[in-house]
């Protein structure tokens, strides 16, 4: 019930930001209204950045302490973040028909990004071939590790070659109409990413006592 709850919560919260930054925030003197998708793919990006990085250290923690609640942790937060880099591919896609007029084009950060959105689907994938459940956490443990190689790269591919991609932005450069949306919606979709979390971790308990009953 208390899940639930904070479900509940935790989509209006993202309903509210959302109505925020895409009716009540000012247009932008530049791009107009465009910008506005702003307000969900960047929190999107954010949040897939960090949920794989939890997800690295769900695999460093396997690696270590050689228990599977380190490896349902490692799949569930890479599951969550392959969903937001899918979401930050489209929404970018959209933003950048109208602003470079292209849906797509092989700029650094994009192309590393559809390539991470390439190799976590493939950790995934390889995961699921595995039917060992022995075998099947040492195996992807390393697998993440050398995925989220990739995860410094796309963050920095816009200041290590030339891209049509903007250059991160801080609180500090950005006009503060805009800082309140972008931060809403940044924290409501982190709520929503944690009820998801605890949902699908609940769910890799529940098949690891399957195994578990099905290996005895």
């Amino acid at each position: 019930m208390k899940t639930k709850l904070f479900g509940i919560l935790a989509f209006a919260f993202l309903g509210f930001a959302h109505y925020w930054g895409l009716r009540v925030a000012p247009p932008d003197a530049l791009m107009g209204d465009v910008y506005r998708i702003l307000f969900v793919h960047v929190p999107a990006a954010w949040m897939a950045m960090l949920f794989f990085f939890l997800s690295f250290i769900g695999s460093i923690g396997y690696l270590i302490k050689r228990k599977n609640s380190w490896d349902q942790w490692a799949e569930s937060t890479a599951e969550i973040g392959l969903v937001l880099t899918g979401l930050t591919l489209v929404l970018g896609s959209i933003w950048g028909k109208p602003t470079w007029g292209v849906w797509w084009t092989w700029d650094p950060r994009l192309t590393t990004t559809a390539l991470l959105l390439i190799m976590y689907s493939g950790y995934l994938m390889i995961r699921k071939l595995i039917s060992d459940p022995e075998r099947r956490p040492k195996i992807s443990a390393a697998i993440g590790l050398l995925t989220f190689l990739n995860v410094p790269i796309v963050y920095m591919s816009v200041k290590w070659w030339r891209s049509l991609h903007q250059v991160q932005s801080s609180p500090q450069t950005m006009d503060p109409v805009m800082v309140l949306p972008l931060r809403l919606g940044a924290l409501a979709l982190l709520a929503v990413c944690l009820f998801f979390l605890i949902v699908r971790l609940k769910i890799a308990k529940e098949r690891a006592v399957r195994e578990e009953g099905g290996s005895s």
